[in-house]
């Protein structure tokens, strides 16, 4: 489906319930309504509902708009789950910028049904799963297709070291963003490729940074309007503008009396598998802290078996050296990195995790089925 911000009267009808949605969100926008109700993803509790005004979403998709470069014209593919602050913020753009919008249903692959002659957008927002599986058809027109836009937005979930080096062949600048539905979406963008790469985050124009004493970002911003949101990140506040991100504080596993945090742990992990199966790599783990009696919590690494990847018959290669030489080195690096007490001490095999509605990994939920 596609949307002219200027011309509505020449919408097309909906021809399924989702664009229907779609459109009915387009419509009370225009009209003036000043109060939204958008609900959080569920990824770390029960999703709950989040009250936005119309002034906080127009100051954050100007701000994105201002950031990027969008200029009225430019076209943009909405293909993130409009029930949630990511898909409506991108409808949101298209309506205050001027960006004509092609709205489809969420999809593994979105540019599966494009084509480089007939489609060219400016700007879209993917999760790390579409950009992966786009990357893995290693299609020219899909290449191209991402090639020719302004800016791409990946978000939703963390990207992993292996996701951030296949994507070094997208020419179009690629942005990691960090927001959430309080902030009204991304308030802080992190360049994945190119000279400009960082493991930086830079907060947008206008947004103040701060920590509370667990080390924990504080975010204050025109779209929160103005108050202060307090999360539970852990970061290292490098400037005002710039934070690494470590990890979230209600992921830190105590394990004989020392601190851990998972994502560090992660990475390393990531990083080992990366390196030894580049072309055979593609899988997605978490760590976790289990209750132990000796330690009160024990890490172990948490590793999905799924049909992910397996079209090259390749994931079985993986998952069978974890019990040997792989799983040796994984544990030896974490050692040197982090120390003896954030080594994992077994792997978890899950079929496939489960997962929350915006597809992130519900950690909580896979952890209560292991047991």
């Amino acid at each position: 489906m596609i949307l002219s911000p200027i011309k509505s009267d020449s919408w097309p009808l909906p021809q399924t319930p989702y664009e229907e949605e779609a459109l009915a969100f387009c419509r009370a926008w225009l009209s003036g309504q000043d109060e939204f109700t958008l609900y959080t993803s569920g990824s770390t509790g029960t999703p709950k509902p989040i009250q936005l005004t119309r002034a906080q979403m127009q100051a954050s998709a100007r701000l994105t708009g201002q950031t990027l470069g969008l200029q009225s014209g430019d076209t943009a593919l909405v293909c993130l789950n409009i029930h949630y602050v990511a898909g409506v913020m991108m409808l949101v753009r298209g309506l205050e910028l001027g960006l004509p919008l092609t709205i489809i249903e969420p999809t593994a692959n979105p540019l599966s049904d494009f084509n480089a002659t007939d489609n060219h957008f400016a700007f879209t927002a993917l999760v790390p799963l579409q950009l992966q599986t786009i990357l893995e058809k290693n299609d020219a027109d899909q290449l191209t297709i991402l090639n020719g836009m302004k800016a791409i937005l990946v978000g939703g979930a963390a990207t992993s070291p292996t996701l951030e080096r296949a994507l070094q062949i997208i020419t179009a600048p690629v942005y990691a963003t960090y927001g959430m539905t309080e902030s009204v979406s991304h308030i802080a963008l992190r360049r994945l490729n190119g000279p400009a790469a960082s493991d930086l985050f830079t907060a947008l124009a206008g947004v103040d940074l701060g920590t509370d004493e667990r080390g924990c970002l504080h975010i204050t911003s025109a779209a929160t309007n103005f108050e202060r949101i307090q999360t539970n990140d852990v970061v290292e506040l490098v400037d005002p503008m710039h934070f690494r991100l470590l990890g979230r504080a209600d992921r830190v596993i105590n394990s004989g009396g020392v601190k851990v945090q998972p994502e560090q742990v992660e990475q390393l992990i990531h990083n080992v598998l990366g390196s030894l199966h580049s072309e055979n790599y593609n899988g997605r783990l978490f760590v976790a802290g289990l209750a132990d009696e000796r330690l009160g919590q024990r890490v172990v690494m948490v590793y999905e078996r799924g049909a992910r990847g397996t079209e090259h018959g390749s994931r079985k290669d993986v998952d069978s050296s974890l019990d040997g030489v792989t799983w040796a080195t994984i544990q030896a690096t974490v050692r040197e990195k982090l120390g003896p007490y954030a080594v994992p001490k077994e792997i978890i095999f899950v079929d496939q995790f489960l997962e929350t509605p915006t597809g992130k990994v519900d950690q909580k939920a896979t952890i209560a089925q292991i047991h």
